[in-house]
């Protein structure tokens, strides 16, 4: 069954297309719950929210652009508003200060420790820090989805590389 096929007998409603779509982009759209969720289990939590979005929301997709882009703005969307609804953005200080870059490719860290990190942040420094760097939204359109101030999603990022520079840096003390 095509992709077109299979969206049009979700659109009906149909089990078996539904099952067939979770099993084709669930990997892609779990590792988008991960980067985005404390652990694991909240990831699991998200990745089921958004498809359960995705099939009362299939309806609307008329074939215009790439159905995996479609469903990826709404894996985002419905995770960014589960934190909005359990108030885990708490607006912050504006005061930015100098910029911090996290130099990965000069770290000696692999990669799931990364991650580990980055699920360890607080949630509105993650959230801002998967949103600019990983998925490369301005910080006009951060403040616009977390219903905060540019300034402060820049504030986050700039606290969310400091935390993980802190983190790699000990990391980094530990190996050698």
């Amino acid at each position: 069954m095509d992709l077109e096929e299979l969206i049009h007998n979700c659109k009906k409603g149909k089990r078996q297309a539904q099952a067939e779509l979770y099993r084709k982009y669930s990997g892609v759209l779990f590792g988008m719950c991960l980067k985005y969720s404390r652990n694991k289990t909240e990831a699991e939590d998200n990745l089921h929210d958004s498809f359960m979005t995705i099939f009362n929301k299939i309806e609307q997709f008329n074939f215009n652009g790439s159905f995996e882009g479609w469903i990826k703005r709404i894996t985002v969307n419905t995770v960014l508003q589960k934190y909005r609804k359990e108030q885990h953005l708490n607006v912050v200080s504006e005061n930015v200060g100098e910029e911090i870059d996290v130099d990965v490719e000069q770290a000696d860290i692999n990669l799931s420790t990364l991650l580990g990190y980055i699920q360890e942040l607080p949630n509105k420094y993650r959230l801002t820090f998967n949103l600019y760097v990983l998925d490369g939204y301005s910080h006009k359109e951060i403040s616009e989805m977390l219903g905060t101030s540019t300034g402060t999603s820049k504030s986050n990022l700039a606290r969310a590389k400091m935390i993980l520079r802190e983190k790699i840096d000990k990391e980094n003390i530990n190996i050698a």
